[in-house]
């Protein structure tokens, strides 16, 4: 993973990226990744990263991140708009 995270750091500083962009990218891939795993909730999130509940919110206002939009894209879809799965077959 040091590997990885060297060669990035490499090319987003041959991109010329400033390091309050870098920063800031970090964050809000770290944040949104514990948001999806925890399927939207802060709390559990928060408590993942270790941190304040009150910390990760504000930073997610700071960063632009719609919680929202993430909590919806982790729901089931209403029954109406799933996919019919075929008959099961019932053995007594």
């Amino acid at each position: 993973m040091k590997a990885q995270l060297d060669a990035l750091v490499m090319q987003m500083y041959k991109g010329g990226i400033q390091y309050q962009e870098a920063v800031r990218e970090f964050q809000k891939v770290l944040l949104v990744t514990a948001l999806r795993d925890q399927t939207g909730n802060q709390i559990k999130a928060a408590r993942e990263l270790g941190m304040h509940r009150n910390s990760l919110r504000r930073l997610l206002t700071d960063l632009d991140v719609d919680v929202r939009a993430i909590r919806l894209g982790s729901r089931r879809p209403p029954r109406s708009e799933r996919p019919v799965a075929a008959e099961r077959k019932v053995s007594h």
